[in-house]
């Protein structure tokens, strides 16, 4: 009897070591997977004190016909112990690492000549917490991002982006497993008024009954100038307009009278797409996603539209695909010039497969998008009663989302106030406003900036960022 329990003891502990051994060599390979994808050489890069990495995952390593692209940048300081944030950009179609990572957020800036500067003022590094912050191209057709069958572009929609994202993350964690308990958060801005509760949605429900492995610790999400509720978002489009000089009493009046939702029975097909379409002629020599900053004069006149999703009102004409936009103002032009070269590209670990196409900011091969819900305030509202930690902001300057719509659009969750509308300090200035709802939610605005708040009020966004990933409120008072 002795022997036999002698034997099951050897038995218990050769299968314990054997798997010890495999999951020693499992995170070896891993370790060895994002080593590979480490930047090393990257053109023109200033020297920093932190790693980055960049590359592919494969959604279905089976499959293997899609892959999403990243761009990974460890927290300036402590890495190991900070928050991991995904950045996403919307468009749809339109790349973060164009626009999130190389104009507005990330630790280097992309200048004329192919320069990269340092951001003094990157997310990566805060306040009272820095992050660890991650951008994602997706879905597949925006910038590196690929699939091998060219029917997914067919297929593309809000659910699919979703869900793609979501298989991106799982694949990601496994390459990077020390970020795996790592509190998580999801941030973007434009559409990714959708993508990002939608995504949080999905990482919700499948952290129910998820084991420890495919557990992902969603703390919370915030996102900026945010598609989230049509009706509102048009409504408030028109006002803003109004309210800020840019389209005259009559052509308000007359706009209100027969396109407003708030007044659907009045409304007429045909004068309303007359008023619209004289709405977007006064916007078409300005940037209606940053009123007050100049216009990019150089850009080419034959630039293809991008692709976006907007209200109705609008798509229907072909001059709102032709709205003038840029901060720098030319800095779009800068970043798409800058990934399409091919040393960058190879540091990058970028565009592996040929792409057909050239690299662009807003995706030129996604013909159409499949679905788009009318409104995200339903996901909102849920998460919000989870107790996930819901931050909402608004440059003021932003003609396409201004904050007329996003006001609109949180008053419409009915949610009771915590603390009232007040304005906020940064280094003795006010840096906007902000109201605090029972349950999680903050609104906040930040003075002077356009749809891209970063870009335009760097400072004060990275202290906006850094007060939502400590949960502190915004400064009351200016010292």
């Amino acid at each position: 009897m002795a022997s036999v329990w002698k034997l099951m003891f050897l038995c218990y502990l050769v299968l314990v070591v054997s798997g010890s051994l495999v999951a020693a060599e499992r995170g070896a390979v891993e370790d060895e997977e994002a080593e590979a994808d480490r930047v090393r050489d990257l053109p023109g890069q200033p020297p920093v004190n932190f790693p980055h990495y960049s590359g592919y995952v494969k959604l279905d390593p089976l499959k293997g016909h899609k892959a999403l692209f990243y761009w990974f940048f460890h927290a300036q300081q402590n890495s190991p112990h900070m928050p991991l944030v995904l950045w996403l950009n919307g468009g749809p179609g339109c790349s973060s690492i164009a626009y999130g990572a190389a104009q507005e957020l990330g630790p280097f800036l992309v200048r004329g000549k192919g320069r990269l500067i340092l951001n003094k003022f990157s997310w990566n590094k805060g306040k009272y917490l820095t992050a660890n912050i991650l951008f994602l191209e997706a879905p597949v057709g925006v910038g590196f991002s690929y699939t091998n069958k060219s029917e997914d572009l067919l297929e593309l929609g809000d659910t699919v982006t979703a869900e793609d994202s979501y298989a991106f993350l799982v694949g990601w964690f496994k390459r990077f497993p020390s970020f795996k308990s790592h509190d998580f958060y999801l941030a973007g801005e434009s559409y990714a008024g959708h993508y990002v509760p939608q995504l949080a949605d999905l990482i919700y429900k499948r952290n129910n009954g998820a084991n420890k492995d495919s557990f992902i610790n969603l703390k919370g999400f915030m996102i900026g100038n945010a598609v989230i509720n049509e009706e509102t978002d048009t409504n408030g489009i028109f006002d803003y307009a109004w309210s800020h000089a840019i389209i005259s009493d009559k052509l308000y009046h007359s706009i209100v009278k027969e396109c407003d939702s708030r007044n659907a029975d009045n409304q007429t097909a045909d004068n309303c797409s007359k008023h619209v379409r004289e709405f977007l002629v006064a916007y078409s020599e300005i940037d209606i996603y940053s009123i007050y900053t100049p216009i990019c004069i150089n850009s080419p006149k034959g630039t293809p539209p991008k692709l976006q999703v907007a209200p109705r009102l609008f798509t229907q004409h072909d001059l709102w695909h032709r709205l003038p936009s840029g901060y720098d103002p030319c800095t779009e032009d800068y970043a798409v010039r800058f990934f399409n070269r091919d040393d960058v590209q190879r540091a990058l670990h970028a565009n592996l497969t040929n792409l057909s196409y050239p690299y662009s900011a807003c995706s030129g091969v996604i013909g159409k998008w499949k679905d788009s819900p009318d409104t995200i305030l339903p996901i909102i509202r849920r998460l919000s009663k989870a107790g996930l930690r819901i931050w909402v902001y608004s440059g003021d300057a932003d003609g396409r989302v201004p904050i007329t719509s996003t006001r609109y659009s949180i008053k419409k969750l009915g949610l009771k106030i915590k603390e009232e509308w007040r304005a906020w300090f940064h280094k003795g200035q006010v840096a906007g406003w902000v109201e605090v709802y029972d349950g999680g939610l903050t609104l906040a605005t930040v003075r002077g900036a356009g749809h891209q708040v970063p870009v335009l009020a760097p400072q004060q966004s990275l202290s906006l960022f850094s007060h939502f990933l400590s949960a502190h409120n915004l400064p009351a008072s200016r010292f």
